[in-house]
């Protein structure tokens, strides 16, 4: 059964969503400030934690900073819940180490939804080591297994989120890949209009892997359609390939 760390100061809007998890069958542990969060989230090693913004003693984006800079608990899917509904604020969270997003007030189904994307998605597995697909193209090779890139001749880390979109622009490699396919790829859930989620995880895998991000060389924005990774030509190596050698 699936952990779920609840994060928020709200009362009521926490218990609607413990009971509707554990309705969907999942384990659910709550907190009611930041720092008690924290201290859960490392207690428990939770599957997921929904965290709340605006919260006391500490914020949920400083939370989610130091989740992340922990190593105990820097690769649990984090979906935050907020009033804050603004760009900006949506910036500030997934640069904080967010996993997704989620503006109150919200539909039960949506946060649900939401909720199994993420831990099927993340699911401490790659999507990418679940099929047959490339994993190796010229510079580029993903390391599954500890969601790492060799990038030339050096070693990369990368999010769940940011290997997910690399895995997923390398599948397509050459060709556009619409922000639509990628939402629906890459975060599970049906495209919505929110393209400035896509936009901060093409930011920060640029500043990974581009010399100089401001003009990217590698992972380009084709205006108005989408993204395309563009590599030195060579023969691409799958998983098949790799496993049969």
């Amino acid at each position: 059964m699936p952990r779920i760390l609840v994060i928020d100061d709200d009362p009521a809007i926490s218990e609607l969503v413990a009971v509707n998890l554990e309705m969907a069958g999942y384990e659910v542990h709550q907190a009611e400030d930041g720092i008690k969060g924290q201290a859960l989230a490392v207690q428990l090693i939770p599957d997921l934690i929904l965290l709340d913004l605006m919260l006391p003693r500490v914020d949920g984006f400083t939370v989610c900073q130091r989740l992340r800079r922990d190593d105990r608990t820097a690769d649990i899917p984090v979906l935050m819940l907020t009033a804050l509904g603004q760009t900006q604020d949506k910036v500030e969270g997934f640069n904080s180490g967010a996993d997704d997003y989620l503006t109150k007030p919200f539909e039960v189904e949506e946060m649900l939804a939401r909720v199994r994307a993420l831990l099927r998605r993340t699911d401490r597995i790659p999507q990418a080591a679940k099929h047959t697909e490339i994993l190796s193209y010229g510079p580029l090779t993903l390391i599954p297994e500890r969601f790492e890139a060799i990038w030339f001749t050096r070693v990369v880390k990368l999010t769940h989120l940011e290997f997910e979109l690399l895995h997923c622009l390398l599948q397509r490699h050459g060709q556009t890949v619409s922000p639509s396919e990628i939402l629906k790829e890459v975060w599970g859930y049906d495209p919505d209009d929110d393209i400035e989620t896509i936009r901060v995880h093409v930011r920060h895998l640029r500043t990974k892997l581009e010399p100089d991000p401001r003009h990217p060389r590698y992972i380009k924005t084709v205006y108005g359609a989408g993204y395309c990774l563009e590599l030195p030509s060579t023969t691409p190596v799958t998983t098949e390939s790799a496993q049969a050698s």
